[in-house]
């Protein structure tokens, strides 16, 4: 049987808009996903529909229909993706009034029951992870098009992968061979050189979507289209595939996928070939993201420029202390960034800035209590006072949560392009997973001069965000470059380059196939991503800060 080819065409909520029409004509396609749902994506739909109860889908992704279904239709390429967010069916419903308008002759499915709402008071959203079998059940019966709301992000691939082979559940193995693929394609350019630790050995000005050809054992071959701009290598897949990950077992609703088991091989130039995915039976229960207002926040970012940056810092501290003194905020925490340089040559790169974020239950204790405290200061403060901006009324924070649920406790229903409606079972086989052995460690480098530069010139690096938590993975390049890594970076070292965390729980897992270290930090984030609770919200520089930090590293790797 042939190869299924599946290719991506978004990778988040704002991503690039012509991506569907370059995948569409670039070369040869099955089946194109899109996804769109990020932790902060459901609050931001969820704020919409309190707006529009019609509201809280992708609009977005309507317009790219608009310019491209009849393209797909004419190339036969069936579209499934997750754009309906916390609204599947009412997508659905507005792409076949775009197919009746523009006279196209589509059919459209959807998939719903991960809306657990009305189950969980208080929140915005709350919503589990479907897995993939319903997006199978709507292609089998010959859907076009298929609309979800929150399934996991390789559920958009096991499910065709699932449909178009006859893999029925418990298929552990072939399933856990797309789940991997379906995470490399899930970010988009990020497997084809996009956000890539060494994006200089390629041009990725503008690097092409990535696309999998996915075999009946499981096994696929990540690649692009030709003349696309990117490049596909052992080291861009390595990344994604420890992207937004934790340990070896990468838990789901059809299947525990084993990434201690993946192998990766360059099988020819922007291919790189994925095989000996182990899968074991999927855990007892189904996560499920909760969504809910948290309060308001407010921020100022005072500049501070020339001498005495501390104690100009520290006259505003005491100023706006004072100030709030009556009606306190619940939190407020001060940053002082020292972007200064000494007898620095323009008034920029001669300035720090003093960051206060505020938050409060009530909006008015962040809004115009702050502002109003700032802003007086513009006279009686520090020499050279001014703000980036003022600040102003106090804007609504998001909270996230992960909870766990039974696989019945959701009713997984497929929408027939017909309207029929198909139950999906949920899960028969579980499995609770016990604790791994830890795998052995390399030979460990000869001992032999080192010299002390900067980590990331030997590894490669990459981190995103779980709720409140971080992963950073980090891998070697060469086997030489493993020998030393698995030895020399530990989860006290992880503490010690990354001064926040010190105070955390550091998780070191090691992925010996991938030359590979995962370190996931609990609660650096605070309560996840719309609460912005530190400088990089979601993480996404976490593993480039480690890179620039240094370490005795061995003369003989440099």
């Amino acid at each position: 049987m042939n190869p299924l080819r599946i290719g991506n065409f978004s990778g988040f909520y704002g991503d690039r808009a012509d991506a569907l029409r370059e995948m569409l004509t670039g070369g040869e396609l099955d089946v194109l996903t899109g996804d769109y749902l990020a932790e902060l994506t459901m609050l931001i739909l969820g704020r919409d529909r309190l707006k529009d109860p019609a509201a809280g889908y992708a609009r977005t992704f309507l317009r790219q229909l608009e310019d491209c279904l009849g393209l797909a239709h004419e190339r036969g390429v069936r579209i499934v993706t997750n754009a309906g967010g916390l609204n599947p069916a009412g997508l659905a419903a507005a792409i076949r009034q775009l197919a009746d308008r523009l006279g196209i002759p589509v059919r459209v499915a959807h998939v719903e029951g991960d809306d657990l709402t009305a189950a969980h008071p208080g929140t915005l959203a709350a919503h589990a992870y479907l897995g993939g079998f319903g997006i199978a059940e709507c292609l089998r019966a010959g859907a076009d098009v298929v609309i979800t709301g929150r399934v996991t992000d390789a559920a958009l691939v096991t499910g065709p992968a699932a449909a178009h082979f006859g893999w029925q559940p418990g298929e552990y193995d072939r399933l856990a061979g797309a789940v991997v693929a379906g995470h490399v394609l899930e970010c988009g350019t990020q497997a084809t050189g996009g956000n890539y630790s060494f994006f200089q050995e390629g041009d990725v000005r503008r690097p092409g979507f990535p696309l999998a050809e996915i075999h009946a054992d499981g096994t696929s071959v990540i690649t692009k289209h030709p003349g696309t701009g990117g490049f596909v290598d052992i080291g861009t897949v390595t990344a994604q595939l420890l992207y937004e990950t934790a340990g070896a077992r990468y838990l789901g609703p059809d299947v525990t996928a084993r990434l201690d088991t993946v192998r990766l091989s360059q099988d020819g130039p922007d291919r790189v070939r994925i095989e000996g995915v182990r899968g074991e039976a999927p855990p007892p229960t189904l996560k499920a993201g909760l969504n809910r207002l948290g309060g308001f926040r407010n921020e100022v970012a005072f500049v501070l420029t020339g001498l005495d940056i501390e104690a100009k810092a520290e006259l505003v501290r005491q100023q706006l202390s004072d100030a709030l003194a009556k009606s306190p905020p619940a939190e407020v925490r001060w940053d002082l960034v020292r972007t200064d340089r000494a007898d620095a040559d323009t008034e920029e790169t001669a300035s720090a800035l003093l960051r206060l974020v505020v938050r409060d239950p009530d909006q008015q204790v962040v809004g115009r209590a702050l502002s109003g405290a700032a802003i007086e200061l513009a006279l009686a403060s520090y020499p050279g006072f001014h703000v980036l901006a003022p600040p102003g009324k106090g804007a609504p924070y998001g909270v996230f949560e992960d909870v766990y649920v039974p696989h019945g406790a959701v009713d997984h229903v497929a929408v027939l392009h017909d309207g029929r409606r198909v139950p999906v079972a949920p899960a028969q086989d579980t499995l609770v997973p016990d604790a791994l052995p830890q795998p052995p460690l390399p030979e460990p480098l000869p001992p032999g001069p080192v010299r002390r530069a900067p980590l990331g010139l030997v590894v490669g690096a990459r981190s995103g965000d779980k709720g409140g938590n971080a992963n950073v993975g980090i891998w070697a390049r060469t086997d030489d470059a493993w020998r030393w890594l698995a030895h020399a970076v530990s989860a006290d070292t992880f503490r010690q380059l990354i001064p926040e965390s010190r105070d955390l729980p550091v998780t070191r897992h090691v992925l010996p196939n991938l030359r590979a270290l995962n370190f996931v930090v609990t609660g650096i984030l605070g309560a996840g991503v719309a609460a912005q609770h530190r400088f990089d919200p979601q993480a996404k520089a976490l593993g480039e800060w480690l890179r620039s930090r240094h370490l005795d590293i061995p003369e003989v790797l440099l």
